[in-house]
Formats: structure tokens, sequence, C-alpha cells
């Protein structure tokens, strides 16, 4: 096949290059490199199969040549970075996703929507199914990601409705890996930054919220069957291992060996703030025989020694 991968410079981007590349297709790479990383895909730089477009999606854009998908991953996805660019993110959520559909009826590609567990908002419902509405706050800190995704949803629903456009939408849950930004702000390379640094590890409220935490390339494996699959509707990607924000501090403490243990900031929770956040992959399992396969100590391991180079 013959993919473009929007977004292709970020951390989960540049990942699911290194996997269509090693099945053997040629990816044509987009980013304007407003979050993403050079550093991230320069190992790409010759790689025959390989191209890469600097644009934004957000403005209407072409490729030459036939296409056969496209995995819409170009958005900021972490907290300092949509809060950083909060226009940027609905624009990328609306008019990328319009953009990039486009392109697909124009070519007749099959068309994959990166969404995220964040259209729940702070669920009512534990675990998430796809079929719960969620909790949003539309004109909370939070919304300008919230809501850009919600409504990229809706338009990939319409293009399919209405243009026959072959779509797929994956809602994603926590996921962590090498090539994560030390600076996004998100409570992995926050934690493991400190960690190594031999800093305590800041916990913000009383660190009951919970998280489910994935390795990127369980991610990637779901990623990549829900694209050769024929579901239509969304399916959320992520583990069921659930556990606090301060228990998961206590992993990442130990791993590292830091002795500086943990500080609590009790007041300066984030505005809205998930306080759960776990899957219900029923259908993952069910539909793409899906199940993650690192187990979060391992995968936190191969994160470390990651940012064991870039601390």
């Amino acid at each position: 096949m013959r993919v473009l991968i929007t977004g292709a410079a970020g951390f989960i981007g540049s990942h699911l290059c290194d996997r269509f590349l090693a099945d053997g297709h040629t990816v044509v790479g987009v980013d304007n490199f407003i979050t993403g990383s050079a550093r991230n895909i320069a190992h790409l730089e010759h790689h025959p199969r390989f191209s890469l477009i600097q644009q934004d999606i957000s403005e209407p854009f072409n490729v030459a040549g036939e296409l056969d998908a496209i995995l819409n991953f170009a958005s900021p996805a972490s907290p300092i970075d949509y809060l950083k660019f909060p226009i940027e993110t609905l624009r990328v959520g609306a008019m990328g996703t319009y953009n990039t559909l486009e392109i697909a009826r124009e070519k007749g590609a099959r068309f994959l929507l990166a969404s995220t567990s964040e259209v729940y908002g702070d669920p009512l419902i534990h675990p998430q199914p796809e079929t719960y509405l969620g909790n949003v706050d539309p004109i909370g800190l939070r919304g300008c990601y919230d809501e850009a995704k919600r409504y990229a949803e809706s338009m990939t629903m319409a293009f399919h409705r209405t243009h026959g456009v072959q779509t797929r939408i994956v809602r994603i849950f926590n996921t962590f890996g090498p090539r994560m930004r030390l600076d996004d702000g998100r409570v992995v390379p926050n934690f493991i930054g400190q960690a190594l640094r031999g800093e305590p590890l800041t916990v913000y409220g009383d660190g009951m919220q919970t998280r489910s935490f994935q390795y990127v390339d369980d991610l990637v494996e779901g990623v990549t069957r829900l694209l050769h699959s024929n579901f239509i509707e969304p399916v959320n990607i992520g583990t069921q291992n659930e556990l606090t924000v301060l228990d998961f501090a206590k992993v990442v403490n130990m791993l590292t060996d830091n002795p500086a243990g943990i500080v609590f900031k009790q007041n300066d929770r984030i505005q809205g703030d998930p306080q759960t956040r776990r899957p219900d992959s029923t259908r993952a399992k069910t539909i793409l025989n899906w199940e993650p396969r690192v187990s979060l100590e391992e995968g936190l391991h191969k994160t470390i020694e990651y940012f064991r180079e870039v601390v």
C-alpha cells in the first residue's frame, strides 16, 4: 500500500511510520512540526519508501499519486500543548480532518481517524464503552481538544454516510513509550524526567485519580488491525490495567532507583482532569482479536532507557 500518515513526526505517528514501512508499504508523512520533532523521523531520512511533506493540514493541500490509506494523527495531544495552541488544536480537528477526508474521497483511500479517550470527558460511567456519550465541558480549558476530537469523529462519519468513504475511528487511551517529549506535560515523561534527575515526583491532588497505561507498540498493533478491518464505529484501544497516579509514581521511583520520593500539590489539579480512565475494550478484543501484550514494567524499562539519553 501507499499510505499517508499525518502527524508523522509525533510520538505515535513516527511509530506508525516505522510499522508500515516494516510491513513493506510506502509511507508519505505529513507534519508542520508545531509539536512533532524531526528527531523522531531522522532515521527515515534516506529510507527509499518514505517521503515527508511539511504542511499544516488545516490548510488545503494535495498529494500527488495514488493513496490506499490515510491515517490522521495530526493534533497537539498533551494538555501543555493544546492549552498553548487551543485555536490550532480546534482547527486541525475541524479543517484538518475535513481536508484529509477530502483527499481520501478523491483518492478512494481508506481513512482512519485518531480520536481519544478524552471524548468521554470526566466520565460518569466506568469503564468507558464506545456507546458512552461522555461528560465533556465544551467551554472548559480542555474543551479545545475534547471538542475538536468529537467534531472530527462527526465529520468522519458524515463523509462515510454521505460519500461512502471507508472510515475507521480509534479512541486512544493513555499511551507511553520512546519518542514522547520530555516537556510535554503528561504524567509519564514528567515522572520519568524527575526520577532520572533524582527529584521527588510531583503528584497533583491526592494521587487517587486513575489511569490505564498502554505501551506504544500495543497501540500501533491495534491501529493496524483496525485499519484492515471492516468495522466502521469507534473502537477503544487501551489496557484494562488501571492504577492510581500515586501507585504509578511509586512504580517509576522503584524502576529508576530514585530515593527522592513523592511530593503532593493538593490544590493544583488541572481543571477538567478526569478522575478515572479505563476503557471497555470488548470491541477491540472481539472484532480485532486485540489485547495488549507488553506489561507496564517492560514498557517502562524501554521508555526509561530512551529518556536516559535526553534528560
